[in-house]
């Protein structure tokens, strides 16, 4: 019922509660006999003496307790510096209770999402900092291991010396590819990578980077291929070599993760303005709890046999940043046992 009373409305309902119980004591004592008042105009000054003093009392009341505590909620919700009367000529008086709840219980919903989201990026940040630390220790305690061995006269043996100078060479290049990583995701999070957006043929980058790959795949027995009428050529606009890198990427990780004797597909199909280009492989797939987290940087379904390969987990992050600053979306779909396909968008020129 009382909801919708404004704090004005408030005051006006204290004036005539406490001018009526005034009233309604005067008559019982006329009633009496104590009181004799034969004059209506003497009651009627009386009576409206009595509504403007109650007013003000009631004023003052309502100002000093209630009034004045509503407005340094108000303060302290919108940060602001204006004084108790300015404050009343922005006629906050004549809001409803109901709506000054409202927006306190606004505020308040407000200020717990801050503090859960807050919340996350610390979580997130010291599993950040301890996936970085986890992913420089390994190949620096692998380099210390095989440099040690070498200084401690396995230098002179000619069985292990070279075989040990290569893991140590290997495993400095996988440090200098996931500080390389760092490096591009920091700079595309401080937006201090520009696009080079210029216009290009779709299929030729395509067909570049499938040669690329030739090794690789043979290495892990998978065939690379065009999908079967998804191979016409395209003109887009876009950051060629920023492109080039998505695509290396991707088909990396669907060599990798593809079966033995499997085949990973590439195709690029129209969509008016934009051109959807995916990559398919037909290896173990994803399950569905993963897929939300492919694109967090350090994130991986299987961080053994990731690791073991020389995966720095950065690459979907690296991805998806590159897309974003292109402002194109990636999605992914998988069946576990089948495969999966990851898919982005281009605009065409």
């Amino acid at each position: 019922m009382f909801k919708n009373i404004s704090i004005q409305q408030v005051i006006l309902l204290l004036t005539a509660s406490l001018t009526g119980v005034i009233v309604l004591i005067l008559l019982v004592f006329m009633t009496l006999g104590y009181l004799f008042v034969s004059s209506g105009l003497v009651w009627l000054i009386f009576i409206t003496c009595l509504l403007l003093v109650n007013y003000i009392i009631s004023k003052i009341i309502i100002e000093n307790f209630v009034f004045r505590r509503i407005i340094l909620i108000y303060k302290m919700i919108h940060t602001s510096q204006r004084t108790v009367r300015e404050m009343k000529e922005d006629k906050l008086i004549h809001k409803s209770i109901l709506s000054v709840k409202n927006d306190v219980v606004k505020w308040v919903e407000e200020k717990q999402l801050q503090i859960d989201q807050l919340t996350e990026n610390e979580v997130y940040r010291r599993s950040l900092l301890g996936d970085i630390s986890h992913e420089l220790k390994t190949p620096i305690f692998s380099i210390q291991g095989y440099l040690f061995t070498l200084l401690d006269g396995g230098i002179n043996d000619e069985s292990i010396n070279m075989k040990y100078l290569r893991r140590a060479t290997a495993n400095l290049n996988r440090l200098e590819k996931i500080v390389r990583n760092l490096e591009t995701v920091h700079d595309f999070e401080m937006h201090k990578i520009e696009l080079r957006k210029t216009p290009f043929d779709l299929k030729e980058l395509i067909d570049e980077v499938i040669e690329d790959h030739m090794i690789m795949s043979d290495k892990h027995n998978v065939k690379l291929a065009l999908k079967v009428g998804a191979s016409k050529s395209y003109t887009v606009l876009a950051d060629k070599e920023r492109i080039r890198q998505v695509l290396n990427n991707l088909i990396a990780n669907a060599i990798k993760y593809g079966i033995k004797d499997g085949l990973t597909t590439i195709g690029s199909y129209d969509m008016a303005e934009y051109v959807l280009v995916e990559v398919s492989d037909d290896g173990i797939g994803i399950e569905e709890e993963h897929l939300k987290y492919l694109f967090d940087q350090f994130y991986r379904v299987d961080k053994s046999r990731d690791r073991e390969s020389g995966g720095s987990g950065l690459g979907l992050a690296i991805v998806k940043q590159i897309l974003d600053a292109h402002d194109e979306t990636i999605s992914v779909r998988s069946t576990v046992g089948e495969g999966s396909t990851f898919a982005f968008t281009l605009k065409k020129r």
